[in-house]
């Protein structure tokens, strides 16, 4: 069993919003649950009670209310609360109690200008302003509205106001090259492009002008381009941010009331297997899931302030957001997230109060490895939990956080995805941490792990799954009318049984680790590894940054060739490559003991953060690099490069049982 770092404490009824909800379960629906496994139970079995509760403890409020909670419950068809009209940013926008014109909503922090400040007062306003300025250019109920836009408040103020017309929203980060967001955008033809024409990243100005040129004239549908000013460049021929808001709204915002159903946002699959998914939210689903997620999981309550950096790309990004529905502010940061140094985020943190802040593992692990010591080089007082996503984090990592915070901040390691846009497994205030190991399963998601066979397993790998629908899984995919690519992306392995795409493995009371992508599992003689288990010990040495694992099978039925691609501060020499097997033979077992170790100059990641180890499979195996992965979607778009040179070398793939160590990979 698993060291525990972390019990929930005494008073934590009494202080935490999980807390509240359970003493109004108690008062309202005379139910009393003794600890979380219990109230997830529930939750994951009486669907009706749970998400009913959720709509009338949060205060959900319809213009016309829903004739039931669930219409069909069967996936991939669940009919959720038919009937019910309602709009999302009407939820952000307006609270549940009191005026709050004058308090914070958002913090905005950037490298291209000084930080920015908006008051719920001054973002309604906005919000509003901007509604009637794409209404006068003709945005309807449905149509698409596409940002080329930073994580800044701007875009904040688009989204909802585009959310308020029922219209639909999309985004795409301004580092993505040309290709890489027609390939997004073009599946929506949209009506109106908001875009940026620069932006500063660290000490280096970007230009985008001539990439904003390009994209705007491979979308034919778009009928104007309006101009966000950032950083020193313009657009002439765009209109103005400051024209679309020119005009006063006159009164509140109003909202148009939609379906429960009706697309929202759009979020795009990376695009490293091919066409980007174009994956489609629905008002209600988001806005349900992101309330219970954010309050019963994350503790967000009014006063609150989330900081978690992401990019508009990004899931993470719509999860942020939604902070602002149960009124806590926001922190909005763009730019270079660890510039002028690794503390940068901790600096930020302090500054900003945050209550909540949210990094990626590998960020933790930087500073573990660097020595830095957040609780006692900053005053993060205020802060109450910390979130960690995108990636598994090792044992180590755990008891680093722990070692620096003790049990005044709440660790929450979390593993969800852009096709629900919550977290599927995580922690909480109720959850107890334990050294290496996520908590368990989210409120509402019944995630299991099953074999091949379509049977749940306990204490071995397998694939995570979720076998009772959620709100915020998809309406489906953009242009897929008869919804056969939706089927196929997540009911085909085991039908009417939503199959992740991830390798996790259930401990008996509950807690779960997360081995990596199913796709990317490697198989040595029959036994399936996990990835995570690698990069836990490998990136624990000195003398290693960064590593990546692929397995390539053997046709004939052996043991294949399992290689490992490291990247670090030191050359690597056949000493070095003795430690590292020998560490993963005995942290791990043989089978993990690498047949080739190579250096790299750096892992290939898309640009949430994720390894692209399939990709890099793929190359290995001889596919076409531009096949496999656009540049524009890497986090460095030369991080493929050594990879091709490699394969070259091995005769286009590599060979089951070679141990050739060519000087390109070097």
């Amino acid at each position: 069993m698993s060291e525990i770092l972390s019990t929930p404490g005494p008073r934590v009824r009494d202080e935490s919003e999980i807390g509240r909800y359970l003493r109004w379960l108690e008062s309202e629906r005379q139910l009393s649950f003794p600890d979380y496994e219990s109230l997830w139970q529930w939750s994951v079995t009486d669907l009706d009670g749970f998400w009913s509760s959720i709509w009338e403890f949060f205060d959900v409020r319809p213009h016309t209310p829903p004739t039931a909670t669930l219409g069909r419950r069967s996936m991939p068809d669940t009919e959720w609360f038919p009937g019910a009209t309602l709009n999302y940013a009407e939820h952000a926008l307006l609270g549940r109690e009191g005026s709050d014109d004058d308090a914070v909503a958002v913090v905005a922090h950037s490298q291209t200008r000084a930080p920015v400040e908006l008051t719920f007062g001054e973002l309604r306003d906005q919000v509003a302003r901007a509604r009637a300025g794409l209404l006068r250019l003709g945005v309807r109920k449905g149509d698409r509205v596409v940002a080329y836009l930073p994580n800044i408040p701007e875009t904040l103020v688009a989204f909802l106001a585009t959310a308020s017309i029922g219209a639909v929203w999309a985004a795409c980060a301004p580092e993505f090259g040309p290709r890489s967001v027609v390939d997004r955008f073009a599946q929506l033809e949209p009506k109106v492009l908001l875009t940026v024409a620069g932006y500063r990243y660290g000490e280096r100005d970007v230009d985008r002008r001539t990439e904003v040129a390009e994209i705007a004239a491979l979308l034919p549908t778009v009928e104007r381009v309006v101009h966000v000013p950032y950083g020193p460049n313009a657009l002439p021929d765009a209109l103005g941010w400051a024209a679309l808001l020119a005009e006063p709204a006159p009164g509140p915002v109003p909202f148009e009331p939609v379906p429960f159903d009706h697309p929202l946002f759009v979020l795009f699959s990376s695009g490293t297997t091919g066409i980007p998914k174009a994956i489609v939210h629905r008002h209600g689903g988001i806005l349900l899931e992101h309330l219970k997620n954010n309050a019963l999981s994350w503790d967000l309550k009014p006063g609150d302030r989330m900081l978690w950096f992401s990019t508009t790309a990004w899931m993470l990004w719509n999860t942020l957001v939604s902070a602002l529905l149960v009124r806590a502010s926001i922190v909005m940061i763009d730019g270079n997230p660890v510039h002028p140094e690794l503390r940068e985020q901790w600096r930020i943190a302090e500054e900003t109060g945050a209550t909540l802040m949210g990094v990626s593992p590998g960020y933790l692990m930087a500073c573990r490895k660097a020595g830095v010591r957040p609780a006692e080089e900053f005053d993060l007082s205020r802060l109450r939990q910390l979130g960690a996503a995108g990636s598994p984090l090792a044992a180590d990592g755990f008891r680093w956080v722990a070692e620096q915070f003790g049990d005044r901040v709440l660790l929450n390691v979390g593993c969800g995805g852009t096709d629900v846009c919550t977290g599927i497994l995580q922690g909480g205030p109720l959850q107890s941490v334990r050294a290496g190991e996520i908590s368990g399963p989210c409120l509402g998601v019944a995630a299991y792990a099953y074999d091949g066979e379509g049977k749940r397993v306990v204490g071995e790998l397998g694939e995570l799954v979720i076998t009772e629908p959620m709100p915020s899984m998809p309406v489906g995919f953009w242009g897929d009318t008869d919804g056969s690519r939706y089927r196929a992306a997540y009911f085909e392995e085991y039908p009417g049984v939503w199959r992740h795409g991830d390798w996790v493995r259930f401990s008996p009371e509950g807690h779960c680790v997360v081995a990596g992508r199913s796709d990317a599992t490697l198989n040595r003689g029959g036994v399936r590894l996990g990835t995570a288990e690698f990069y836990a010990v490998v990136e624990d040495l000195p003398e290693v940054d960064d590593s990546l694992v692929v397995h390539i099978e053997d046709p004939e039925g052996g043991n294949g060739e399992l290689l490992l691609f490291v990247a670090g501060p030191v050359e690597l020499d056949d000493a070095l490559r003795t430690k590292i097997a020998r560490t993963l033979r005995s942290a791990l077992s043989p089978r993990h003991v690498p047949d080739v170790i190579e250096r790299v100059p750096a892992v290939p990641r898309n640009r949430t953060g994720k390894k692209l180890e399939v990709p890099v499979k793929r190359i290995l195996l001889g596919a076409a690099p531009e096949s496999v992965a656009s540049t524009d979607v890497l986090a460095d778009p030369r991080s493929l490069d050594t990879f091709v040179a490699y394969a070259a070398t091995r005769g286009g793939a590599a060979k089951p049982g070679s141990t050739t160590k060519p000087g390109s990979a070097s």
